[in-house]
Formats: structure tokens, C-alpha cells, sequence
């Protein structure tokens, strides 16, 4: 016994200091396992992600009140801007990731980009306190000067996001082996326990920062996350020694540029016939690239031949490089038919909002919560169902499913739209609800009267989406991270959140379609200034039915989705 003790520790220690294959650490040199990476790195990122969404909530949670009040805009106005905002900060992300995979690292984007987000935060405080200003001594010029004052920093904090939030993610998650067994669990339950720091930081600002904008002032309201900005930066920076780097190899093309390359040259080759294209085709690109070279055929005519070029000159490309322009191609019909889900989360932050600043709001007489505050029942979703979720429910389900995960990340994104769809119907009763009861006492010509209507009846349409965000967005992250070529992860996860950027775009255009449609010859529109005469019921209930009809569609590609192989 004595003996094969000690031939296991032997045998064990190797590979505890054994260095992790593809990553480097912060001078350039091989990293050694149990020195570097996993936990002890991932640790920073998430302490540093909790500061940053800390500081854009306290940006975006309240950012409606913002416009509807010392800014004077209406409410579908206002709206429609925080959608456009909100759609700018998902999809300025693709350009971040595309510096990061291309040209900079991810650790360097970071940086930078957490700079220039510290920069529009603080510019943003000092324009709220110059619009304060203003308001005070010259009434005729709050429609022009502030708004310019405010809008330039509110998009400046965008572009500084676009560097940050899919680099940290991605790098985050490259501290994990994929190829290592015990890594390879603990990479799943990151993605978990990352949703849980993000949430608590959400919980935290929505909680604070939105109390001290409604009842100190907004300049204090916006000082506070940049003060939180900078405790984000110093929390990554201390990590740098224990992280692991990607390695970079000299001399080999963006992965962005032979991406591209293979497109160009597959339609610059549309007409070659399909007999031209190597007869070695199926052997070479193995199972994953026969089963989709069914769906995508007319990539295969960028594949090389043996001897280089044709003779009709056509240039041709390697069996690797169409292999990663299909993985990225693939991805497209679930990331279109996620765009319902996105369409109605962005409700969370305006309309949910502003039905609640209607509502009674006291929670002992003279003390009365900010309507922004109950947005904190989201992330307080998560942090009670994340640990329910990965150590209960994980667990239970890799009994049945035999999968590390418990279940599909396809099955989790789906689960989760299914829930948003239940979010909308329960809202419009909820507004019904709330429109009979200002009929009932006369108030529906009254729209700056409280009505007599707890706050808390919106708390179930909230936490129902703060349960839907466990699921769809922890899903998404994890698929558009692990299904990505390695080399496109940071754009992977960009992809993800350029979903939430179309679906607040799309609810722009379609809040402001809608006001038009529904606000012309003098009547009210469905989103009028007044909302006991609008009709945020209607509106909910069309988003219920959208969204069904995009979980079916996305049923329909998920099931026939065909994940990428593991190395």
C-alpha cells in the first residue's frame, strides 16, 4: 500500500505543475497549472464585473426618469432613446471584440477601454450637474444645451463598454482548460457564477444609486458608479500575475480576415460546379463539416484544391478556414429568432418603470422607494436561483442527461424564452389591472396622481424575467462562447450581446412605429405621456405573441442545431 501511495503522488504532482498548452502568462513565458488560471484568476474578473455593472446599471436603470424629468422628454421619446442607448452599448461590443481578437488581446482592450469608460462616466456626472445649473437660472435653453451636454458622455460610456464586457467575459473564461476534466466542470459553473456577480452588482446600484438620484441629486446619482468604474479597473489589474494569456502565433492572419476570405471566395466561385470541388472533400472535412456542408453547400466551393489554384484562377481556401466560416454561419438563425426574447427585456428598464412611478411606492409614511428600485427583484432572481440552479438542479439533471451541464445550452435558452413569454402576459393583466383601478377613483385624468395601487404588484413580472435572464442570457453566453472558433471567443460573446442590441433597437422602432400609429387625429397613443389613457397592455400582450412565435422558430433550428465538436 505504502508503495502505491507513493507511485500516485508521483504520478499526480507531474501533472498538478504540468504547463497548460496554447496560453502564456504576463512576460510571455509557459504557465504552470496549479500557479495560474481557474478560480484564482477568474476571481478578479468577476470581483471587477460586479464594479462595472454596478456602474452601467446605475447608468441605465434610471436613465427613463432621467429624460422624463430635469430633461423634459415624453415618454415614448424617452423610451426610444434609452432603447437606442441600450441597443448602442450590446452592439458596440462587436467592434471591441474585434480590436481585442485582432489587434490588441483582450487584457490590453480591457484596459483601455475601462479608461474611457471611467472618462464618459465622469463627464456624464459633471454634465448633470451643469444641467442642474441651468435649469435653475435660464429655463429657455433646457431642450437644447443639456441634452448635447448629456448625450455625448452617455454614448462615450457606451463606447468604453463595447471594450469591456465581452473581453472580460471571454478572458474570464479562457483561465479555464477545456481540455482538463476537472477544468472543463468548473468552466460551465463560472458562466453560473458570474450571472451571480453581475446580478449582485445590479441589486447593489439599482438599490442605491437609483435612491440617490430620486432623492439627493443626479450628479451624486451619476459620481457614484464612476467612483465604482474605478474600483472595476483596480480589481483587474491586481489579477495581471496570476492570469493566463492566449498565445499569440506570429505570421498567421486575423481569424476576421480568413473568415472573410472564405466568403468572398465562395461567391467570387458561385459559379464553379459542384463536381469541380475536391473529390476528397467529405473524408477531409470529417463529421461535423459533411453534416453542414448539407446546409451550407456553397462554401464548399472556397475549399482549396490539392495543387493550389485552379486553372481558371480562382483563388481557393484551406479546409480550416471553411470549417471557421461555418461554425460562425450556423449561429445566425439561433442568434435572429433570439431577437423576440431581447425585444422584451428591454422593457424592464422603461415601460416596467414608468408604470411603476405611478403606483404607490410608500413603504412607511413618509418614505417612498424609487420606481427604478424594483428592477433590483431581477438580479435578486438570479442570486436565489443561481445556487438553486448549479448545485440542485445541475446535479439532478446530469442524473437523467448523462451531460456535465445537466442540459443543453440550446434547452436553457429556450426554457428561459418560454418564461419571458409567461412575463408578458402576467405584465398586461397587471396594467389592466392598474388602468380599471384610475378608472375606479377618477384619476385617469390626473396622471401626476399616485394611484392607489401597490408597487408590488409588478414584482412577479420582474422576478419572472429575473428567472428568464438565469436561463437565456447565462444560455447564450455560454453558447455563443463555447460555439465560436477559440480564436473568436471575444466576438462570440459579442454576437450574444449584439442580440440585446437589435432587440433594443427593434423596440425603438417599434415603440415609436406604434405612438404613430396608435396617436394620431388627437387620440392617445398606446404609449401616451398619460398613462392611465395609454395602453402598455396592449403593447405587452403584442410582445407575448411575438415572442411565441420567435421561441417556435428558434424550436424549429434547435433541435436540428448541430453542436460543435470538441477537440
Amino acid at each position: 500500500m505504502a508503495i502505491s501511495s507513493s507511485y500516485v503522488s508521483n504520478a499526480e504532482t507531474p501533472l498538478l505543475d504540468a504547463t497548460v498548452d496554447g496560453v502564456v502568462d504576463y512576460k510571455g513565458r509557459p504557465v504552470l497549472r496549479s500557479k495560474s488560471g481557474g478560480w484564482r484568476s477568474a476571481i478578479f474578473m468577476i470581483g471587477a464585473e460586479v464594479a462595472e455593472r454596478f456602474a452601467y446599471y446605475g447608468i441605465a436603470s434610471n436613465l427613463i426618469n432621467f429624460l422624463t424629468g430635469p430633461l423634459g422628454q415624453s415618454t415614448a421619446k424617452a423610451a426610444a432613446n434609452v432603447n437606442a442607448w441600450s441597443a448602442s452599448t450590446w452592439l458596440l461590443p462587436l467592434l471591441g471584440a474585434f480590436l481585442a481578437d485582432s489587434y490588441f488581446g483582450r487584457y490590453r482592450t480591457i484596459a483601455a477601454a475601462s479608461l474611457l469608460y471611467i472618462l464618459g462616466l465622469g463627464l456624464l456626472t459633471a454634465s448633470a450637474y451643469v444641467n442642474a445649473s441651468l435649469n435653475q437660472t435660464n429655463k429657455t435653453i433646457i431642450s437644447t444645451t443639456p441634452q448635447l451636454l448629456f448625450f455625448f458622455p452617455l454614448y462615450l460610456v457606451a463606447l468604453g463598454q463595447s471594450g469591456h464586457k465581452p473581453c472580460v467575459q471571454a478572458f474570464g473564461a479562457d483561465q479555464f482548460d477545456g481540455q482538463d476534466p476537472v477544468e472543463s466542470k468548473a468552466k460551465s459553473s463560472f458562466f453560473n457564477w458570474w450571472n451571480f456577480g453581475i446580478s449582485a452588482g445590479g441589486l447593489a446600484t439599482t438599490l442605491i444609486v437609483s435612491y440617490i438620484q430620486e432623492n439627493l441629486s443626479w450628479g451624486l446619482g451619476f459620481g457614484v458608479p464612476c467612483i465604482a468604474m474605478v474600483v472595476a479597473l483596480v480589481v483587474f489589474l491586481l489579477g495581471t500575475t496570476t492570469y493566463r494569456y492566449t498565445e499569440i502565433v506570429r505570421g498567421k492572419k486575423s481569424p476576421f480576415v480568413r473568415v472573410g476570405r472564405v466568403f468572398i471566395s465562395a461567391f467570387k466561385n458561385w459559379r464553379i460546379p459542384p463536381s469541380a470541388v475536391i473529390a476528397t472533400e467529405e473524408e477531409s472535412l470529417g463529421v461535423l463539416s459533411q453534416q453542414c456542408s448539407k446546409q451550407f453547400k456553397f462554401l464548399n466551393k472556397a475549399l482549396y484544391v490539392p495543387n493550389g489554384l485552379r486553372e481558371d484562377g480562382k483563388i481557393y481556401c484551406s479546409i480550416d478556414e471553411v470549417e471557421e466560416a461555418k461554425e460562425i454561419l450556423r449561429l445566425i438563425p439561433i442568434w435572429g429568432t433570439c431577437l423576440t426574447y431581447a425585444i422584451v427585456f428591454a422593457q424592464c428598464s422603461t415601460l416596467f418603470t414608468k408604470q411603476g412611478a405611478t403606483m404607490n411606492r410608500t413603504i412607511v409614511p413618509g418614505f417612498d422607494i424609487p420606481p427604478a428600485s424594483l428592477q433590483a427583484s431581477i438580479p435578486l432572481a438570479s442570486l436565489l436561483f443561481v445556487p438553486i440552479y448549479d448545485r440542485i438542479f445541475v446535479p439532478i439533471a446530469r442524473g437523467f442527461t448523462g451531460k456535465p451541464s445537466g442540459i443543453t445550452m440550446l434547452q436553457r435558452i429556450g426554457i428561459g424564452m418560454v418564461i419571458s413569454v409567461l412575463s408578458m402576459i402576467i405584465s398586461a393583466s397587471v396594467e389592466m389591472e392598474r388602468l380599471i383601478v384610475a378608472k375606479e377613483y377618477d384619476l385617469v385624468d390626473k396622471p401626476s396622481a399616485t394611484i392607489p395601487m401597490s408597487l408590488w404588484w409588478l414584482l412577479p413580472q420582474y422576478l419572472l424575467m429575473g428567472i428568464a435572464d438565469l436561463f437565456a442570457m447565462v444560455g447564450l453566453t455560454e453558447f455563443f462562447y463555447d460555439q465560436v472558433p477559440n480564436e473568436l471567443r471575444s466576438m462570440g460573446l459579442a454576437l450574444y450581446l449584439s442580440i440585446l442590441g437589435v432587440g433594443n433597437f427593434l423596440s425603438s422602432i417599434l415603440i415609436s412605429a406604434i405612438d404613430a400609429a396608435t396617436g394620431g387625429d388627437g387620440q392617445d397613443s398606446w404609449f401616451s405621456s398619460n398613462l392611465n389613457r395609454a395602453h402598455l397592455d396592449y403593447f405587452y400582450c403584442l410582445l407575448a405573441v411575438i415572442n411565441a412565435v420567435g421561441f417556435f422558430a428558434y424550436l424549429y433550428f434547435a433541435r436540428s442545431y448541430i453542436y460543435k465538436h470538441k477537440s
